[in-house]
C-alpha cells in the first residue's frame, strides 16, 4: 500500500516486526499503525463489548481502536496506541480482546445478543437473583473486563521522574507552538517546547501546504533547527503534557525508551515530569470528529485527516478505492491529495448542498452515507443523494470528517468549562481557565495555518511582555488562509447501529435510551452508557454524543454542557506515575547518624516508620531480648542510659506570628512560653481527634522548634503547611522540617546531669537548667542545643548537634555513660520506660482517640481557639460511653497482658457485643515485677480499682486485671524534676 513518491520515511532502511506472530516489514520513520497499513493489515483489534472488528481510525493519540500489546513476558505493555508507537527492529505486537484469534473471535457471538446488551443492561440484569452476584456475575464481569492484560510478572524496567522550571511552557509543536517558542526564545525567555510526537511540526507534516514559500514540513524543520541552536530553549519530543495543576504546574509524560530496539540499560523507559512554568501557551491543535451512521465502525473507515496524514507523511494509502464523507472542506482536501497521488477516489459525499467538485472525482452534494457492508473490512457503502435516491459504491476505505474539535482538555483541568462557538460548531477554551495560560491556533478555533502562525507569534510576544522581557517585532511567515465552512452533522438517521464510541461500543440508540430513562445529565449519561470512558477518554466521540443527547432532550449543545475533563490527557502507565516507587525506593531505608556504631554493638535493628532503630543492645550471657531489655530498663532507672532519638520530627518555625500560629495548631497555649523554656503540646485534627503530641521549645522571641512523634513527622508538616496556607495565610512566619539536620540523643537516669556536664563546655545545675528548660550549649566548641525533657520519667536531657557530628557524639556519650555504669538502650527498653510512666505513642494516638479519651481534656485551652476545638466538643466525643485511657495490672501473679486483647466485664461472655475496650500497649516491668498495660476502657476513669477480664482468643489468653491509673511508676514525677 506504499505510494511512490509520497511520505518522508527512509525507504532505504527496512525494519522487520511482527503482528500476531506474522512477520512484516516497515521502514525507518514508520509508526506501528503506518507499517500495518502499508502491509494492508486492516483488522487490528476487537471492540470491548461486542467484539466487533476494528481497524485503524486515527493517526494520533486519540486512537480508539488500534490498541495492541507490545513486547512479551514481564516487559509486555498492553493498550499501546498503534499510531503513537514508533516502529523499531524486532517489535512484537499482538492484538487484544480476541480469542482464540483476531479473525475468528468466538466472543464475537456477543454481537448477536446486542438487542439485550444495550445501555445500562448490567444495572438491570445483574440485580437478580441476588445470590448470583458473588458466585456468577461478578467473576464473569471481572474476567471480561479490560482490553489488554498485564503479565503479572515483575517488570524490571526502569521508570523515572524529573522536575523542570521555565519561563514559558509551549504545549504542542505545530505551527502555532513553533511560532510562540521562536518569538519567546529569540526574546531571551527560558522556553520548554513539548510535543507528544517524535518530531515537531504538527499537521504540517501531514499536509500538502506551503509556509513562507516552502513545504510546510520543511519550514517546521528550519524552525526546529533554530530553536535547537538557542541555549535558552529545551525541546521535549515524545512528551505529552498530561495535566494542568495549581500554581503553574504541569504533568508531562516523556517516552524515553519505548521506541528503541535496545534501550540503554541505564535509561528509563518513561519519565514523568513535573514542569513549573511562569506562563504557558496551549497549542495542542484540534481533533477531527466522526459522523455516526449505520455500520460506521468497520475496518477501513477512518478520519479524513488521518487518511491524508498516512499518505503525505508516511506514503501509505489507506485503501485502493477511497470514498470521502464530509460536512466541511477537510474531506475535499483528502480527496484532492489522494487523487493527485494516483489513489482512486470513488466519490466525495458532502452533506452540504452548495459544493462543487475540487478534482477529477464525483461529488454528491447534499448527500449522506446511510449504510456500509463488509465482514472484516469495508467493501461497500450506500449513500442517499439529495434527491433521496440510494446509490451503492464499492470501496475499501471511507474517510470521514465531521469537523474539528479544538483540543481543550488541558484548559479544563482546573474546573473551567469550555465555551461553545456556533461558527465552528465546537467548544473552545475559556479565557483565564488556567492562570498564566493562553490558547492559540486550532486549540482556540483558528483552523487556518496563517491564523495559527499569527496567534502563536502574538502569544510569544505577550509572554515576553508578562515576563518583563522585550520582544523584537515578529516576522510572521506567509501561509494559506481561508474560512472554515461547516454544516454540522452529528449522525445520519436510519436503520442499523450508528456508533459514537468505538472503544466502548456506544451507539446513538444507547444515548437516546439513556435520555428516555431519565439520565439526561451529561455526566449521568456518560456513566449509564460508558460513553467516553475508554482509554481515548472520548476525544473522538464526546461532542457527537453531547449533540445526540441535546437533540434527545430538546436542548441546545451549550445547554447540555460537557463532561468534566480530568487529567491525564492520555493514559499514563502506573510505573511512570509511581516512578522510583519500587523496591527500596518504595519504602526507603532511613538510617540515623548513629547507625554504624549501633550495628557494631550487635543491636538487632527494627523499622520505626522508615527509620532503622535498635531493638536492644545484647551483652554476653544474655540469652533473650527480654534479658537485655530488663537490664537496660534497670540501668536507666539506676544510673544513666543513652538513646538515639534523632528520628523524632523536628520542625523549625520562625516569624513574628510564630507563637500565635502554634496557639492555633496546638490545643494548649504555646505563645506564653518564655525564651529558653519548652512545653508539652497536643495537636488536634480538624475533626477534633488527636493527631499527635510532642514538645514546643522557644529558642528566641520569634523562634520555636517543635518535635513530633517519629510516625507522624510528615503528617504534621503537611498539616502545618495546610493551616498556614488555607486557615491563616496572613500570619507572618516560615517553617521548615529540620529532622535530618540534627542528630539528637536522650540521656536519662539519675546520673544524666553528670554525663551532660562531662560533655558540654559550661556546666549546668538543677537551678540554672530546670525541668523543661532549653537553650544553646557547646560540645567541644560545636554549637549544640540542650533540652531538659523526659520520655522515661527519669531526670533526662536531649542533646542535639548538627547531623555531621552525630556519630562522633554518640560514641562519646557511650564512653562517658559506661564509665558511670550506664550504656545504650534500645526501643524495647524505651517502650517499657514510657509504659511505666503512662506516656503516649501512636499505639494510643491511633486516630480514633480524643483529648478526653486520653485524660488530657484540660489541655484544650478555654480562652483561645484552635484547630479541632469546636469539633472536639461535639456530642459523642466526650462522656462515660467513651473508651478512656487506663492502666491494667494482673490481679494474680504471672498474669499475662497482651497488646491487642479485648476487655470484658467479669460476668460477661467474651463476645463482640459485650466488648468494653482493648489493650494498646503492654510490657513486663522489671521495676514492678509484673506485666503492665495501657488500654482504652468504657468509662475507664470511673472504674479505677475495678476488675475486668482480658481476652485474646487468638493466643488463648484470659487474664483477670485490675483497672488503675495509667501512670504506674513515680506518679508524682519527682524523679524527672529532681
Amino acid at each position: 500500500m506504499r505510494v511512490p513518491g509520497k511520505g518522508r520515511v527512509n525507504r532505504r532502511i527496512t525494519v522487520p516486526f511482527t503482528f500476531d506472530g506474522r512477520r512484516l516489514y516497515g521502514h525507518e520513520g514508520d509508526t506501528l499503525a503506518s507499517a500495518l497499513m502499508a502491509n494492508d493489515v486492516r483488522l487490528v483489534a476487537r471492540s470491548f463489548k461486542y467484539h466487533r472488528p476494528r481497524g485503524i481510525f486515527s493517526a494520533g493519540s486519540e486512537e480508539p481502536n488500534a490498541l495492541v500489546t507490545i513486547g512479551h513476558g514481564a516487559a509486555a505493555i498492553p493498550n499501546v496506541r498503534a499510531p503513537v508507537q514508533e516502529l523499531y527492529e524486532g517489535l512484537e505486537a499482538r492484538s487484544q480482546n480476541a480469542w482464540p484469534g483476531l479473525r475468528h473471535d468466538l466472543l464475537a457471538v456477543n454481537d448477536l445478543f446486542a438487542p439485550f446488551l444495550g445501555a445500562g443492561f448490567y444495572y438491570k440484569t445483574f440485580m437478580w437473583p441476588r445470590a448470583f452476584w458473588e458466585k456468577l456475575y461478578e467473576p464473569a464481569i471481572r474476567r471480561a473486563a479490560g482490553l489488554g492484560a498485564l503479565s503479572g510478572l515483575h517488570d524490571g524496567a526502569r521508570y523515572d521522574k524529573a522536575f523542570a522550571h521555565c519561563d514559558l511552557l509551549v504545549i504542542g509543536g505545530g505551527p502555532a507552538g513553533l511560532m510562540a517558542a521562536l518569538v519567546a526564545g529569540r526574546g531571551g525567555a527560558d522556553v520548554i517546547l513539548a510535543d507528544e510526537d517524535h518530531s515537531f511540526g504538527g499537521r504540517l507534516k501531514g499536509e500538502v501546504e506551503e509556509v513562507d514559500g516552502q513545504p510546510g514540513h520543511a519550514w517546521a524543520a528550519g524552525a526546529v533547527a533554530e530553536l535547537m541552536a538557542l541555549p535558552n530553549v529545551r525541546l521535549m519530543r515524545r512528551t505529552t503534557v498530561t495535566g494542568a495543576y495549581d500554581q503553574g504546574t504541569f504533568g508531562a509524560l516523556e517516552r524515553v525508551g519505548l521506541h528503541l530496539a535496545r534501550p540503554h540499560p541505564d535509561a528509563p523507559m518513561e519519565t514523568f515530569w513535573r514542569i513549573v512554568a511562569k506562563r504557558a501557551v496551549l497549542a495542542t491543535g484540534a481533533l477531527e470528529r466522526p459522523i455516526a451512521f449505520a455500520g460506521n465502525d468497520r475496518p477501513g473507515i477512518l478520519q479524513a485527516g488521518a487518511a491524508r496524514t498516512y499518505l503525505n507523511r508516511w506514503g501509505v494509502a489507506p485503501g485502493r478505492r477511497i470514498a470521502v464523507f464530509t460536512n466541511n472542506d477537510s474531506g475535499h482536501r483528502t480527496a484532492r491529495d489522494m487523487a493527485l497521488a494516483g489513489v482512486e477516489v470513488a466519490a466525495v459525499i458532502d452533506a452540504r448542498e452548495d459544493v462543487v467538485a475540487a478534482g477529477d472525482f464525483p461529488v454528491f452534494a447534499g448527500a449522506r452515507v446511510t449504510a456500509t457492508a463488509g465482514r472484516l473490512g469495508l467493501a461497500q457503502i450506500t449513500l442517499r443523494d439529495a434527491t433521496g435516491r440510494n446509490v451503492s459504491l464499492e470501496c475499501d476505505c471511507l474517510a470521514v470528517s465531521g469537523g474539528w474539535n479544538p483540543s481543550v482538555h488541558l484548559s479544563c483541568h482546573m474546573g473551567a468549562k469550555p465555551i461553545w462557538r456556533e461558527d465552528i460548531a465546537a467548544f473552545v477554551p475559556p479565557e483565564d481557565a488556567v492562570p498564566g495560560m493562553v490558547a492559540v491556533g486550532a486549540a482556540n478555533g483558528d483552523f487556518s495555518t496563517a491564523a495559527c502562525l499569527a496567534a502563536g507569534a502574538r502569544a510569544g510576544g505577550e509572554a515576553l511582555a508578562a515576563l518583563g522581557l522585550k520582544a523584537a517585532p515578529a516576522d510572521v511567515p506567509k501561509a494559506g488562509d481561508g474560512t472554515y465552512d461547516i454544516a454540522p452533522l452529528w449522525h445520519v438517521p436510519g436503520k442499523g447501529r450508528a456508533w459514537l464510541d468505538f472503544q466502548n461500543d456506544v451507539t446513538v440508540k444507547d444515548v437516546v435510551l439513556a435520555a428516555q430513562e431519565g439520565f439526561a445529565s451529561v455526566e449521568h449519561m456518560k456513566r449509564y452508557t460508558t460513553q467516553g470512558m475508554a482509554p481515548d477518554q472520548g476525544k473522538n466521540s464526546n461532542i457527537g454524543a453531547l449533540a445526540v443527547l441535546a437533540d434527545a432532550t430538546g436542548r441546545t449543545i451549550p445547554q447540555t454542557g460537557t463532561t468534566t475533563y480530568r487529567p491525564p490527557f492520555t493514559p499514563v502507565s502506573i510505573a511512570a506515575w509511581g516512578a522510583g516507587g519500587q523496591g527500596k525506593e518504595f519504602a526507603p531505608e532511613r538510617f540515623t547518624t548513629a547507625h554504624q556504631p549501633t550495628v557494631q554493638r550487635g543491636a538487632p535493628m527494627i523499622e520505626a516508620g522508615l527509620w532503622h532503630r535498635p531493638s536492644y543492645f545484647p551483652q554476653g550471657g544474655e540469652t533473650s531480648w527480654r534479658a537485655a531489655c530488663d537490664r537496660e530498663v534497670r540501668m536507666v532507672r539506676s544510673t544513666v542510659g543513652v538513646c538515639d532519638v534523632s528520628t523524632l520530627g523536628k520542625i523549625d518555625i520562625q516569624g513574628p506570628d510564630a507563637g500565635a500560629f502554634l496557639d492555633l495548631v496546638y490545643c494548649n497555649t504555646i505563645s506564653t512560653l518564655k525564651v529558653g523554656r519548652a512545653r508539652y503540646g497536643l495537636m488536634l485534627r480538624e475533626d477534633g481527634h488527636v493527631m499527635d503530641d510532642g514538645t514546643a521549645a522557644r529558642l528566641g522571641a520569634d523562634h520555636f522548634v517543635i518535635t513530633t512523634t517519629t510516625a507522624a513527622a510528615g503528617q504534621v508538616m503537611r498539616h502545618l503547611e495546610f493551616v498556614h496556607q488555607c486557615v491563616a495565610p496572613r500570619m507572618d512566619l516560615r517553617m521548615i522540617s529540620v529532622t535530618e539536620h540534627w542528630a539528637q540523643f536522650a540521656i536519662a537516669g539519675p546520673k544524666a546531669r553528670d554525663l551532660v556536664n562531662a560533655l558540654i563546655d559550661e556546666e549546668i545545675s538543677d537551678e540554672s537548667f530546670p525541668f523543661m528548660a532549653c537553650g544553646p550549649v557547646a560540645v567541644s566548641g560545636v554549637a549544640a542545643r540542650l533540652f531538659r525533657i523526659s520520655f522515661s520519667g527519669e531526670q533526662a536531657y536531649e542533646l542535639a548537634v548538627p547531623a555531621r557530628y552525630g556519630e562522633s557524639l554518640f560514641r562519646m556519650l557511650l564512653t562517658l555513660a559506661e564509665a558511670l555504669g550506664g550504656g545504650p538502650y534500645g526501643m524495647e527498653a524505651l517502650n517499657v520506660l514510657r509504659i511505666e510512666k503512662g506516656f503516649l505513642t501512636h499505639a494510643e494516638l491511633h486516630g480514633r482517640t480524643t483529648a478526653f479519651d486520653l485524660g488530657l481534656g484540660r489541655m484544650i485551652a478555654a480562652r483561645k481557639d484552635c484547630i479541632g476545638k469546636a469539633a472536639a466538643q461535639r456530642p459523642g466525643l466526650t462522656g462515660p460511653a467513651r473508651e478512656q485511657l487506663v492502666g491494667l495490672r494482673p490481679v494474680h501473679d504471672g498474669g499475662a497482658i497482651i497488646a491487642g486483647a479485648h476487655l470484658f466485664s467479669e460476668a460477661a461472655t467474651p463476645v463482640s457485643a459485650n466488648d468494653q475496650g482493648y489493650v494498646t500497649s503492654a510490657c513486663f516491668s522489671p521495676m514492678l515485677g509484673c506485666d503492665l498495660g495501657l488500654a482504652f476502657l468504657k468509662d475507664g476513669r470511673a472504674r479505677h480499682g475495678k476488675r475486668v477480664v482480658l481476652v485474646d482468643h487468638l493466643r488463648g489468653v484470659h487474664t483477670l486485671c485490675r483497672v488503675c491509673d495509667p501512670v504506674f511508676f513515680d506518679p508524682e514525677g519527682e524523679r524527672a524534676r529532681g
